[in-house]
């Protein structure tokens, strides 16, 4: 029987686990799907070694940069991106691949209209380097957000009404709003947000997350990232089997 597994932390509320053990069942496939939920990333080394038969991973929060140290090579655009969401095992090699960037791409790409032509990317953790490089091939320009502003970033007070005139996608890779947080919300000046605002929640627990819902209320188009999460895995499950 092949292994599989996700690799994270504080990850028992995980899609992936659910989404495949689903998979496996209906598609009677032999398999099965496993939590490591790791306090370190070393820890990443015992996973290797005392699971048999693993075949495939999947990696999120807050590893999907530091698992690249770990592995034997990269995909070309894993590299470029920086980060690392699907891991093939492949004899004694460990092969990084990013299939985020598939699933956003994929799921944004049905809201987009003509005057969607910038965005706001909320976070720069290892999600946000995926979606930056799908915008890149969708020929979207970006800017990222986060607390501090610095070097090619702004901060959620730099976000003046004309900022938001401007950049009419807003997508939000922060864990900010996600179970059982479900009262917060990225720091957002909402009251420039209008119908002409597509904003893109990542998050897909609860389903409607404060952000969306606020967003929602000025009028915007919203959505969350739970499309985004099945065409990831569907991309990973693809990898595995090659």
């Amino acid at each position: 029987m092949k292994n599989f597994g996700l690799i994270g932390k504080n990850i028992s509320y995980s899609f992936s686990r659910k989404y495949f053990t689903e998979k496996f069942e209906k598609e009677n496939i032999e398999a099965k799907y496993y939590n490591f939920d790791l306090n370190n990333i070393k820890q990443f080394r015992d996973v290797i070694k005392e699971t048999p038969n693993l075949s495939g991973l999947n990696v999120t929060i807050p590893y999907k940069q530091e698992i690249i140290a770990f592995l034997d090579d990269l995909a070309p655009e894993a590299k470029e991106i920086g980060a690392v969401n699907t891991i093939k095992v492949n004899g004694n090699q460990l092969i990084g691949y990013n299939t985020d960037y598939i699933g956003f791409s994929e799921s944004f790409k049905p809201f987009l209209k003509s005057h969607h032509k910038k965005a706001l990317i909320l976070g720069t953790g290892g999600a946000s380097k995926a979606v930056a490089y799908a915008l890149k091939k969708l020929g979207i320009e970006y800017q990222f957000v986060s607390r501090s502003s610095g070097e090619g970033k702004l901060s959620y007070n730099d976000l003046s009404k004309e900022v938001m005139e401007e950049y009419s996608i807003i997508i939000n890779t922060t864990p900010v709003g996600t179970f059982p947080e479900v009262e917060e919300n990225p720091q957002l000046p909402f009251q420039h947000l209008n119908e002409k605002h597509l904003v893109y929640d990542l998050i897909y627990n609860p389903e409607t997350t404060q952000l969306m819902a606020r967003a929602k209320k000025q009028g915007a188009t919203v959505t969350n990232g739970l499309k985004m999460l099945q065409l990831q895995a569907e991309s990973a499950w693809k990898i595995w089997n090659n």
